[in-house]
Order: C-alpha cells, then structure tokens, then sequence
C-alpha cells in the first residue's frame, strides 16, 4: 500500500504521519495490495479537515470528513471509506 499525506495550514509531525498510515492499514483487509491512498488534511477556522482517495485496481473510492479534532476527522473519514469499500466487494 502506497500512502501519500499532505498537509495545508497545518504543522507536519512524524506522530501525524504514523496516525495516518496506522488508519490506512485498516483499509488494507478490503484492498489489493497495489493500492494508493492519498490523503490531505487542512485546517479552516477551528474545523478539522481530512480528504481521502483510494485507488485500488479500476476501483475509485473517496471520502471527506470534518470536525474540531484531526483525530476524531480521520476516525470518521476511515469509517466512511470502509463502508464504501465494503458494499462494493
């Protein structure tokens, strides 16, 4: 699994990026293993934006979430992409 991360208004960490690959590896049991995952995360006024795109094969699946916390928006997003990943296989 191939995972990109980008980050708008918002400070880069290494824990930021480790959150983020530990939630894709959910993904990983609906998937192929060549799949991309891409995600962006920004911040606008006290929101908590993360956008997320995942190619795997011809299958496109994309999914957005918002909320005060970039942890709970990455739980939300995940969970959203999982449900859409799961109703197509």
């Amino acid at each position: 699994m191939k995972t990109n991360i980008t980050f708008r208004n918002l400070e880069h960490t290494p824990s930021l990026d480790e959150k983020i690959k530990e939630k894709s590896q959910k993904l990983q049991k609906f998937l192929k293993e060549d799949c991309e995952v891409s995600w962006t995360c920004w911040t606008e006024k006290d929101n908590q934006f993360a956008e997320v795109k995942v190619k795997s094969g011809k299958d496109n699946f994309i999914a957005k979430a918002d909320s005060d916390n970039l942890y709970k928006t990455m739980d939300i997003v995940i969970s959203k992409l999982e449900n859409q990943i799961s109703h197509k296989h």
